[in-house]
């Protein structure tokens, strides 16, 4: 990972520029073109260095459903349980956390029916019981990791 590398990552994290064209307007402020940002973009996202690069969506403003939900997964089975999760459309990300739910993971869904359903498909897939968290309240955090 070089300067431009780092500066990209730290520019992304701050969101597009809403213009007609937002990789032109970024090339400029990093003193690059937007054929060498974009392939820089997918090299690190090939390479694992990113893991994930798109918008996010309020997908209740949308009329969806999301919720948190939260696996025990033996440690033997870790791993394989994660590929199932990651095989799931409706799973937008999951992540290992040091505790005994120690899978956690987003389902975004059309509908509340349809998220009930992948719940209950993933406790049959996994045969491990659920834990869902539902949001209660929404708060705004700005997060950046400055690289």
């Amino acid at each position: 990972m070089d300067d431009l590398d780092r500066r990209l990552i730290n520019r992304l994290q701050l969101g597009l520029p809403l213009v007609r064209h937002p990789w032109q307007a970024l090339a400029a402020e990093l003193d690059s073109s937007s054929h060498e940002l974009l392939g820089r973009l997918h090299d690190l996202l090939e390479d694992g260095m990113l893991t994930r690069f798109g918008p996010m969506f309020d997908i209740e403003r949308l009329d969806g459903a999301f919720t948190l939900a939260a696996l025990a997964v033996p440690e033997e089975r870790f791993e394989d349980v994660a590929e199932q999760l990651h095989a799931l459309p409706e799973v937008a990300h999951n992540y290992r956390r040091e505790h005994a739910w120690n899978m956690w993971f987003v389902l975004a869904c059309a509908t509340e029916h349809d998220l009930s359903e992948a719940l209950h498909r993933i406790e049959t897939l996994t045969g491990l019981p659920l834990l869902n968290l539902p949001k209660e309240e929404t708060y705004h955090v700005g997060l950046h990791f400055p690289v």
